[in-house]
């Protein structure tokens, strides 16, 4: 059979129809359940508009392999992840593209308990196994049914805070037209939140660009509303919410890397000594702020099946990286775009302090660069010429991801893209934005003279 093109490091993902289509999602399906020989499967979809086509030719896959597939409809990446290890499921399957264009699409997938299944424990074998379509008929057919786990998600989203403690908020939320507005409707009738409500309707044809609040100018609507409206704080979302993007009451936006500090430091408070996970990126301050709040910062190379295996071998309480990927350990170790903004919110609350205030300090303590990201057509040239530059002055050197240069007063993190021909430069100071700018000048320069040029993500 036709070979498969979508497959990716984590998670499958193609231009609609030339790369994913039904019969492809039809195989996808087979080839999950010859692999993994799973009873019961949780699917969920996201609002694209090939996405319910999609998922029905994928539960087809499914139920001519002999499973059982549990749908929960229209939801989030982590509604699947939180369906499949509340319900003891032996796997789950999402169908979604994220932030990529209307003309795409894709699908994640998690075995029992919402482990990842991903490059390196499972992906390609699926992949081989769809290519080949050579399918044992069944015992029995499957049968697909559809399961509401509203209730039993709400509630559990709602247990990382103390509604008790909640005060009279106004936020904005900005689902770009994703699902994750429908997340909000259910949650707005417990909490004393008043919501303006942006993009918010689902829509798969993103009628206000497509939903990913890391595009700078997709950021301007959210900033206005908060100061129009004179709003405690906004979230905006990816188009299946497992990323929430936060901004302060001036319209201000945060960094993911000093949310990372910020939830690690509440969740330690009832758990002294807990491991906290993060990524290489963008450290000095998480772990100045975990070990002050009495935890154990772990390292971990990016990537979100990384951060998760690393996780589970620590038992880490809860792990962040600086792309606003937040995961924790009582929602299996999986990330979540919900989670976040409500800890968040009940640190506003507690405070009574603006978030501008909980992170500004941190911010001026550790300016970063953000993550800038170049296209260069030799990514290794480029590192080892970098390497040769910095080495002989750096006081420390990791491996962990990419290459880590630390200095007495600023770092960088320098790593190549796994799918794209892309180098990633992340850089950091102590107390002094002069030192962050001349070096990240320095840096950047090197990198033109390497051949790198801009790219626009």
């Amino acid at each position: 059979m036709k070979p498969i093109a979508c497959f990716k490091a984590y998670d499958l993902r193609g231009r609609i129809p030339d790369e994913l289509n039904d019969e492809v999602a039809y195989r996808v399906g087979r080839g999950y359940a010859a692999f993994l020989a799973p009873r019961r499967v949780v699917v969920g979809r996201d609002i694209r508009l090939s996405s319910s086509s999609l998922t029905d030719a994928l539960c087809r896959g499914l139920t001519d392999s002999g499973v059982d597939v549990f749908d929960i409809g229209v939801c989030g990446t982590e509604g699947v992840y939180f369906a499949t290890f509340d319900g003891g499921y032996d796997g789950g399957i999402m169908v979604t593209a994220s932030h990529n264009p209307a003309d795409y699409n894709g699908m994640k997938f998690v075995r029992e308990q919402s482990k990842p299944i991903s490059g390196d424990n499972g992906l390609q074998e699926i992949r081989a196994l769809a290519e080949r379509g050579e399918f044992a008929a069944p015992a029995r057919r499957g049968v697909r049914r559809a399961q509401d786990i509203d209730a039993a998600y709400v509630a559990h989203l709602l247990s990382y805070v103390d509604v008790r403690k909640l005060e009279a908020l106004k936020i904005v939320v900005n689902p770009g037209n994703g699902g994750a507005g429908l997340v909000i409707d259910r949650l707005e009738a417990h909490l004393p939140f008043t919501f303006i409500k942006l993009h918010h309707e689902p829509d798969g044809r993103f009628p206000n660009g497509i939903p990913n609040p890391m595009l700078e100018e997709n950021r301007k609507p959210t900033i206005d509303a908060i100061r129009r409206h004179g709003a405690d704080f906004g979230i905006a979302w990816d188009g299946d919410f497992d990323r929430c993007f936060l901004f302060d009451e001036q319209g201000g936006f945060i960094e993911g890397y000093y949310i990372v500090g910020l939830l690690a430091s509440a969740l330690l408070r009832g758990e002294p000594g807990a491991r906290i996970v993060h990524d290489p990126r963008l450290t000095w301050n998480t772990i100045e702020m975990v070990r002050a709040a009495g935890g154990v910062p772990v390292l971990s190379k990016s990537g979100h099946a990384f951060i998760k295996e690393r996780m589970r071998a620590v038992d880490g309480v809860y792990g962040g990286e600086m792309s606003a990927h937040h995961y924790f350990r009582r929602f299996a170790y999986c990330d979540s775009g919900m989670i976040p903004w409500l800890i968040v919110a009940q640190l506003v609350c507690e405070a009574g302090a603006p978030l501008s205030q909980l992170v500004g300090a941190r911010m001026r303590r550790y300016p970063a660069s953000g993550e800038l990201n170049y296209r260069i057509a030799d990514a290794k040239q480029a590192l080892a010429a970098i390497e040769a530059r910095y080495a002989a002055t750096a006081v420390a050197v990791d491996r962990t991801d990419g290459v880590s240069f630390e200095f007495p007063d600023w770092r960088f993190n320098l790593r190549t893209s796994n799918t794209e021909p892309l180098i990633r430069l992340n850089v950091e100071a102590r107390g002094s934005d002069a030192v962050l700018r001349a070096n990240t000048a320095q840096l950047l320069a090197l990198l033109a003279a390497q051949g790198a040029v801009a790219a626009d993500h």
